[in-house]
């Protein structure tokens, strides 16, 4: 049978937190069905952070009340610290991930706080949502790189992996959040996580700011990694990282892998379909994915 690889759809949340057009709460609603119909079973739908600080993220509580919850679909919400771990539970998220910060720069403007000083937060809150018998993830961000202080350690991402995993979270993200990281740097850094959290299931994030996305990601599969955070039309950015451009595309990453022999369990054409739906009418602006520039091949894949 062909090797599953589980795709982590954040269009609903990393995809729309930095776009110019805020995406009324009705059309968020028919974003998620419409990523439900092309068969993703987990997503990010909601962060909650100060609406201040992410005005597109505003009506994350209303969101979490009106998603469907009989489609067996899992929706994880952002947190950054306490208040945010406990709005997420508040708010019946299936998952909670949380951000550690693995560059000092990216994280006093970030979450005002040092890479230390995110582990130490994460082992104080994560009892809370392991009393509701939640499960947490972390997001290691900037694990490749940051936009102020430059190159980031690799035995710093370890540190924070390890730190994470003795804490309890059940699964450790690499955040390549400015789009900085080459194939070699991404097994380097698997690597090293492995040997500091060796029974931690990995996922990776890439943005595709540099043109590396689909090489990072074929890394990480080579390296045994079998989620990967994509987002629909390669939508998405940091509202605290400078030229920090979308994520990379679902539909090119399924395209891709289903090439490539493995089984991602969503629909293409519906992905294609969706990501001309959001520059129609969901954004109403040109989005980067090249399938939905291109089509699928063969023609009838969309």
């Amino acid at each position: 049978m062909p090797r599953p690889i589980e795709i982590v759809e954040v269009g609903p949340r990393d995809g729309l937190q930095n776009d110019p057009v805020l995406m009324p709460t009705e059309v968020k609603l028919e974003f998620i069905d419409r990523l439900i119909a092309a068969g993703v079973k987990r997503m990010e739908a909601a962060s909650f952070v100060h609406p201040k600080l992410v005005p597109a993220m505003a009506d994350s509580d209303t969101i979490m009340t009106k998603v469907p919850r009989d489609k067996g679909v899992r929706y994880i919400g952002l947190a950054l610290n306490e208040r945010g771990m406990r709005r997420a539970l508040d708010a019946k998220c299936d998952e909670v991930n949380f951000v550690m910060v693995a560059s000092e720069g990216f994280g006093k403007r970030n979450q005002n706080a040092t890479p230390e000083e995110t582990a130490d937060l994460f082992d104080k809150i994560a009892v809370l949502a392991h009393d509701d018998d939640v499960p947490v993830s972390v997001t290691i961000s900037v694990a490749f790189g940051d936009p102020f202080d430059g190159e980031v350690p690799v035995d710093r991402v370890a540190m924070l992996a390890g730190r994470a995993a003795a804490a309890g979270a059940i699964e450790i993200a690499l955040g390549d959040t400015i789009g900085v990281a080459n194939p070699w740097d991404v097994r380097e850094r698997i690597d090293a996580v492995r040997n500091a959290a060796p029974d931690a299931r990995l996922r990776l994030h890439f943005h595709n700011t540099r043109n590396t996305a689909m090489a990072n990601i074929y890394a990480a599969v080579e390296a045994g990694v079998d989620v990967i955070d994509a987002s629909v039309g390669g939508i998405g950015g940091c509202p605290f990282a400078p030229k920090a451009t979308g994520n990379v595309a679902t539909e090119d990453v399924v395209y891709m892998l289903e090439r490539g022999g493995y089984d991602t369990g969503l629909d293409l054409s519906r992905l294609i379909e969706t990501a001309k739906w959001l520059e129609a009418e969901g954004l109403k602006h040109p989005v980067d994915s090249a399938l939905a520039k291109a089509g699928g091949f063969p023609p009838s894949a969309g």
